[in-house]
C-alpha cells in the first residue's frame, strides 16, 4: 500500500537533533520506498516558504511566531487554513506528527482528525507525573492522542510512559527504535591517541542531561588517573558549571569544551575518544550513544529509561545516576581498555550496522501506516465520544474546541472549495525496492 504522508514538527532542518534527524532519515527511506513524503515545519529565520532537500523531500517552512524552544505559539485555529490546504494540495493521506513538545505537530494532527485524515504521532521523550510542566503535557496529551489512529514509541520504557500519561489502549501503541547511519558513523582508531584514555561527552548541556554529575565525575576520575582527558562537545546553560570546574580544578590540558557542534562533524569528534559517557537523567532511547558505539568507543551510560534496551551488556557500562557509580563504570572500563578486555572498534561498528538500520526502521513504520489506513473513518459524534472519554480534563472546553475547529473547516469548505485548490502532481516512482519487498 502507497502512502501521502505528512510529516509535522516544530523541530526540523536547519536545527539539529534527534527529533530532526529521525524525521529526515525516516523520510528518505520512505521516499526510497516508493511513497510520497512532505515535511511541515515552521520557518527559520529566512528560510521560509517550499524548499527541496534531498531526493525531491519538499518541506513547507510555515510563517509561524516561534514563542518558546523553536515552537510556534499556540493556536488551535489560525493555522487550518494553511495545513488544510497543503494537505488538500498534496492528497496527504496519513498526518504523522512528532515530539510531544511540538505544538505545530499536535495542531496538524487535530486539523487532519477533523478533516478525516488518518493521524500517527511518534513520541520521543519520557516525562514525569509529578512536577507542574509533565502535568500540563500530560493534559495536553490526553486531548491530542485522543483521536490519533496509533502512536509509536522508541523503546518499550517509552510505551509504558506514554500509555500511562496519555491514558491509551496498548494495543495502539508500536515500538520502533531509533537507528543510526552506519556509512557515516565509522570507526578510525588511528585518531585516537596512545598515551591517554579520552572519554567524550556530546550533549546539551542542561540538567537532565546529567551535567551536574559530569562536573563530579570530572576531577574525581583525573585525580585517579593521570592519563584520562575530557573532550566535551555540545553548549548550554550548564557549560559556565563545567568551565568552573575546571578553572577550580586547574584541568586545563585534560578538559577541552568544544561548544555547539555540527550534527556533520560529530563523527569526527566521536573518533578521536576511547570511551563515550552519557549521564543523561532521563531518555526515551539515546541515540548518541548509537553513534558513538557505531564509532567503535566504549559507552559508559546511566542506567535510566530506555537506554537498557538500546545495547547488549557486552558493548555498555551501566551505572547509577549518581557519582559514585558513575566513577565505577568509568573506572572498569579504562581498566578493561588497558588490559584489552574490550570488544574490538570494527566488531562494535558492524554489530550496530546489522542492529539498527533506517531502513528497517522505514519498513516497521510503513506496517504501521498500512494498520492505519484500514481503521474506518470517524464521524463528528465518534471525535466528541473519545474525547468526552480520554480524561484530559476541562471535557466541556475540550468538546467546544472540537466543535468550532470542525465549523470553521467546514466554513472553509464552502469559502475555498476543494475544487478549486491546484493539486501537486506525484513525482515518485514506485521504487524496485519495494516492490522486492
Amino acid at each position: 500500500m502507497v502512502h501521502n504522508v505528512c510529516m509535522v514538527s516544530d523541530f526540523f532542518f536547519p536545527n539539529t537533533g534527534g527529533v530532526e534527524s529521525h524525521i529526515y532519515q525516516l523520510s528518505q527511506c520512505l521516499l526510497q520506498r516508493g511513497h510520497k513524503v512532505v515535511v511541515i515545519t515552521h520557518a527559520y529565520g529566512h528560510r521560509t516558504g517550499v524548499r527541496y532537500l534531498t531526493n525531491n523531500l519538499k518541506v513547507y517552512y510555515l510563517p509561524l511566531m516561534v514563542a518558546y524552544k523553536q515552537c510556534i505559539l499556540p493556536t488551535l485555529f489560525a493555522t487550518l487554513p494553511i495545513i488544510r490546504n497543503i494537505l488538500l494540495r498534496e492528497e496527504i493521506t496519513i498526518v504523522h506528527g512528532h515530539s510531544a513538545f511540538s505544538a505545530l505537530a499536535h495542531e496538524a494532527m487535530f486539523h487532519a482528525c477533523t478533516m478525516g485524515i488518518s493521524t500517527v504521532f511518534t513520541d520521543h521523550s519520557l516525562f514525569g507525573f509529578a512536577d507542574a510542566s509533565s502535568i500540563l503535557t500530560n493534559k495536553i496529551l490526553k486531548f491530542s492522542l485522543a483521536d490519533v489512529k496509533h502512536v509509536i514509541c522508541v523503546s518499550h520504557t517509552s510505551k509504558e510512559n506514554t500509555v500511562l500519561r496519555a491514558a491509551l489502549a496498548p494495543h495502539k501503541v508500536y515500538v520502533i527504535p531509533n537507528a543510526v547511519d552506519s556509512t557515516v558513523f565509522t570507526p578510525d582508531p588511528s585518531q585516537r591517541r596512545a598515551d591517554r584514555t579520552t572519554v567524550v561527552v556530546m550533549s546539551r548541556l542542561v540538567y537532565r542531561k546529567g551535567i551536574d554529575l559530569l562536573a563530579g565525575i570530572i576531577p574525581e576520575l583525573c585525580a585517579s588517573h593521570p592519563d584520562v582527558h575530557f573532550l566535551i562537545g555540545g553548549d548550554g546553560p550548564k557549560r559556565i558549571l563545567l568551565e568552573e570546574v575546571r578553572e577550580q580544578y586547574q584541568l586545563h590540558d585534560r578538559v577541552q569544551l568544544l561548544g555547539s557542534v555540527n550534527h556533520e562533524d560529530v563523527r569526527d569528534v566521536l573518533v578521536q575518544g576511547d570511551i563515550f559517557l552519557n549521564t543523561s537523567l532521563t531518555e526515551a532511547f539515546c541515540i548518541a550513544i548509537v553513534e558513538a558505539e557505531a564509532c567503535g568507543l566504549q559507552v559508559v551510560s546511566t542506567r535510566i529509561g530506555g537506554v537498557p534496551e538500546v545495547l547488549p551488556d557486552e558493548l555498555i557500562y551501566l551505572a547509577e545516576p549518581s557519582v559514585k557509580s558513575l566513577l565505577i563504570a568509568l573506572e572498569n572500563a579504562v581498566e578493561d581498555k588497558k588490559r584489552g578486555r574490550i570488544v574490538s572498534p570494527r566488531e562494535r561498528h558492524e554489530r550496530i550496522g546489522r542492529m539498527y538500520t533506517w531502513q528497517d526502521v522505514a519498513r516497521r513504520t510503513e506496517i504501521v501506516y498500512d494498520a492505519t489506513a484500514e481503521l474506518p473513518g470517524s464521524t463528528l459524534a465518534d471525535r466528541i465520544h473519545r474525547y468526552s472519554h480520554s480524561g484530559s480534563g476541562w471535557v466541556l472546553f475540550v468538546l467546544l474546541i472540537v466543535i468550532v475547529n470542525y465549523l470553521f473547516w467546514k466554513l472553509l469548505e464552502i469559502l475555498v472549495p476543494r475544487k478549486k485548490i491546484e493539486l501537486v502532481p506525484s513525482l515518485i516512482a514506485k521504487s524496485s525496492q519495494r516492490e522486492a519487498t
